[in-house]
C-alpha cells in the first residue's frame, strides 16, 4: 500500500483555502513516473473502459476540462491521481485503505473474474468485469461535478452501481468545504465534512471515527451514506459500540450515549500488527507535528503512542498551516526522534521500525489549493512535486488553463533532466546516499524554489486584478460553482495564467539543475572509491 493524506480546513489553513494534499506512493520496489496534463472536454470519452478491471460505463455529456496527474507510462491505465475542474472543484483520489474479514465477506469487493474454459462448451464463463478503483476514479467524477458535495454523491451512486475492488479513501474540496469518502466493502461507503477548524491524517488506515447516521439519513450537513449503510451495519453486527442496553435495538432514537453514532474504525476498519508499524506511526507524527505541546507524545501512556489505535481522525492545529506545513509534514522521516533513518541516534531497529511518511517510492505529491479571495478564474492552484518528499520542491500551478508547462508534462520512459519528475528521482537518489553532506544543499534549493513560487503567484493574482481585467468575477461566491473567466477580459486570464505556469516552471527548473549539480559534486567527492595521494 502506499499514499498518506492530510486534509486542512479552510479555518485551520493561513489563507483561509481547503487544502487537499497527498503522496501518491507506489508499491514497493515499483516507481511509476508521472506528468501533469489538463484535459479538455473534447478529449473526454463518451465512454471509458478501465484497463485494469475491464469494466466500461457510459459517461454523461458535457464534461468540464480539469487537470490531472496521470501515469506517464501505459499499462495500468490513467491514475489520474489529483486535480481540479474548471469550476474549482478538486479531487484527489485515491488513499488506499484497510478493512476486516467481517466487512469484506458482508459486501465482498467486486473483482475481475477472467474468462475460463472453452467457448461453446459447458465449462466456458465468461469474463466478469470487476468494479471501479484508483485508476478510473478522477476520470469518472471530476469532469461531472460542480461541488465536493457532489462528487460525493456522484461517486457514491458510481459505487452502488458498479463495486469497487479495493478499500479507498477520496477528498473532494471546493472554496467553502471538503468531504472525506471512504469505501466500506465492495459497495457501501460512507462520507464526513471535515470540520472548517480542523485538519485530518489519513495513513492508510479507514480513518473516520465518529459517524452519525441520523445527519447521513436526514439533512446530510456532515454526514453522507449508502442509503442502506443502518441496516448493513445491524444486520451483520458491525457495530462494536457498546451502549446502554434499550429494548428499542440499534435503531432506537439517540441516547446520552449517542445512539445513532457509530465508530466507522471500528466497525470497518483494522488494527492489526502490520497497521502499527505501516499506518498508525504516520498519524502519530503528523499529529505531534502539528500539535506538539498538546500531547505528551513521549510519554508512557498508551492513547499517544506511534502503536496508537485511538488517535484521533482530526485536530484543531494549535496554529493555522501553510503550504509548506503540508509539504514538510508529507515530507518528514520521524525527525527528531529515534524512529529517524537518518539519524545517528537509537539503534539500527529503531530507525528501521516504522514507514516513513517521506518514503522513496513517492510518485507525485499533489496540494491543491482553492483559495476564497480570488476571482473564480484564477482561484485554484495545484502545487506538484515529484519523487521522494524530502529532498524535493513544490512547482504551483494555477489550473484555469488549457495546457500544463513543459517541465511538469513531458515525463517520458527516457532519464532526462528536461523532466521534473526525473530530475527529481535523480536529485534524491544521490542526496540520500549521503543525507548529512547533501541536505543543506535541499534545504537551501527548497527555500529558493517555494520562495519563487509565493512570488510568482503574488505576481499573477496582481496581474489579473489590474483594471485590464475588469470583467473577472469578484470571487464572492461560497462554493465551487461558477465559471471560471466570465467576460471578454475573464477569456484572456487563461493565457496569462498559463504564461504564469511557465515562467515559474522555468525558474524552478534552473535552480532544480544548479542543485542537482551541486549534490553531485559532493556525493562524487564521498564515493567509496575515492583516493588521493595526500591519503597517506
Amino acid at each position: 500500500m502506499g499514499c498518506t493524506t492530510l486534509l486542512v480546513g479552510r479555518k485551520a489553513s493561513a489563507d483561509g483555502s481547503p487544502l487537499v494534499a497527498r503522496t501518491e506512493d507506489s508499491s514497493n520496489g515499483s516507481f511509476d513516473p508521472k506528468r501533469v496534463v489538463v484535459v479538455p472536454p473534447e478529449d473526454q470519452p463518451c465512454v471509458y473502459t478501465s484497463v485494469l478491471s475491464r469494466l466500461q460505463i457510459e459517461l454523461p455529456e458535457n464534461p468540464l476540462r480539469y487537470t490531472s496527474v496521470p501515469n506517464a507510462l501505459p499499462g495500468e491505465g490513467l491514475w489520474g491521481s489529483a486535480g481540479i475542474n474548471a469550476v474549482n472543484v478538486g479531487m484527489s483520489a485515491t488513499e488506499t485503505l484497510t478493512s476486516n474479514p467481517r466487512v469484506l465477506g458482508a459486501d465482498p469487493l467486486v473483482e475481475l473474474v477472467p474468462e475460463s474454459g472453452t467457448p461453446g462448451t459447458p465449462d466456458h464463463r465468461p469474463e466478469r468485469p470487476g468494479g471501479i478503483g484508483e485508476e478510473d476514479m478522477l476520470t469518472l467524477v471530476l469532469p461531472y461535478i460542480r461541488s465536493a458535495r457532489e462528487g460525493v454523491e456522484r461517486l457514491g451512486a458510481l459505487l452502488a452501481e458498479h463495486g469497487t475492488y479495493e478499500m479507498n479513501g477520496i477528498a473532494f474540496s471546493d472554496v467553502a468545504d471538503i468531504w472525506w469518502l471512504e469505501t466500506v466493502g465492495g459497495h457501501h461507503w460512507i462520507a464526513k465534512r471535515i470540520p472548517e477548524d480542523h485538519y485530518v491524517t489519513m495513513p492508510n488506515q479507514l480513518g473516520i471515527d465518529s459517524f452519525d447516521l441520523d445527519d447521513a439519513e436526514g439533512e446530510g450537513r456532515d454526514h453522507l451514506a449508502s442509503p442502506d449503510l443502518r441496516a448493513f451495519l445491524e444486520e451483520h453486527h458491525l457495530d462494536l459500540t457498546l451502549r446502554p442496553t434499550s429494548s428499542a435495538g440499534f435503531g432506537a432514537a439517540p441516547s446520552s450515549a449517542g445512539g445513532s453514532v457509530v465508530n466507522p474504525r471500528e466497525a470497518f476498519g483494522s488494527h492489526t500488527d502490520s497497521d502499527h508499524v505501516y499506518n498508525t506511526p504516520r498519524a502519530w507524527f503528523m499529529q505531534r507535528t502539528l500539535n506538539p505541546t498538546s500531547e505528551d507524545w513521549d510519554g508512557p501512556g498508551p492513547g499517544n503512542r506511534p502503536d496508537s489505535d485511538d488517535l484521533p481522525w482530526s485536530r484543531r492545529p494549535e496554529r493555522k498551516l501553510t503550504i509548506e506545513d503540508v509539504k514538510d509534514v508529507l515530507s518528514s522521516h520521524y525527525q527528531g526522534t529515534p524512529f529517524d533513518p537518518y539519524s545517528p541516534h537509537g539503534t539500527d531497529a529503531q530507525r528501521r521500525a516504522f514507514r516513513p511518511i517521506g518514503i522513496n517510492r513517492h510518485n507525485a505529491l499533489a496540494i491543491l489549493q482553492i483559495r476564497p479571495g480570488r476571482p473564480e478564474s484564477s482561484r485554484s492552484l495545484q502545487w506538484i512535486a515529484y519523487a521522494s518528499n524530502p529532498f524535493t520542491t513544490l512547482i504551483p500551478m494555477f489550473t484555469n488553463v488549457e495546457t500544463a508547462p513543459e517541465y511538469l508534462a513531458t515525463t517520458t520512459a527516457q532519464v532526462s533532466t528536461d523532466s521534473f519528475y526525473w530530475t527529481s528521482r535523480l536529485l534524491a537518489t544521490l542526496a540520500d546516499a549521503h543525507f548529512a553532506d547533501a541536505i543543506p544543499l535541499i534545504e537551501r534549493y527548497q527555500q529558493t524554489t517555494l520562495a519563487l513560487g509565493h512570488a510568482a503567484v503574488h505576481a499573477a493574482d496582481g496581474a489579473v486584478s489590474q483594471p485590464s481585467h475588469p470583467s473577472v468575477p469578484d470571487g464572492s461566491s461560497a462554493a465551487g460553482g461558477g465559471s471560471a473567466g466570465d467576460g471578454a477580459a475573464g477569456q484572456a486570464v487563461p493565457a496569462l495564467l498559463a504564461k504564469a505556469n511557465t515562467a515559474v516552471a522555468e525558474q524552478i527548473r534552473a535552480e532544480t539543475d544548479q542543485v542537482l549539480a551541486a549534490v553531485l559534486h559532493t556525493t562524487s567527492n564521498l564515493m567509496t572509491n575515492r583516493f588521493s595521494r595526500s591519503d597517506g
